[in-house]
């Protein structure tokens, strides 16, 4: 077990982070409101988990302006992609062997 629970990425240790992974895993791209509501964060502590992740080459950042308005959308870099269901593996096995 202890071997399992090393392998376990600590960038997802943080609700926040396992949350905003979750959703961009499903969706092609996210905007930072639809992030914001989906987790029910405010802005600044999804700021910090948004760059956190972007600091890990987990998320890859697009800003644009929609119509006068910025917007900034996230989506999940390819090597987000493999360590997040990596991690989800770790997870999975953690939790079969808890049940035996």
């Amino acid at each position: 077990m202890k071997e399992i629970i090393s392998k376990l990425n600590k960038v997802f240790d943080s609700r926040v982070r396992l949350g905003i992974m979750s959703v961009l895993m499903v969706n092609e791209r996210a905007d930072f409101n639809t992030l914001k509501e989906l987790l029910e964060i405010t802005d600044g502590n999804l700021a910090s988990h948004l760059m956190n992740l972007e600091k890990n080459e987990l998320i890859e950042v697009k800003k644009q302006f929609v119509g006068r308005k910025p917007n900034t959308r996230y989506s999940v870099t390819e090597r987000g992609r493999v360590l997040f269901k990596e991690h989800l593996e770790y997870l999975t096995r953690l939790i079969e062997i808890q049940q035996k």
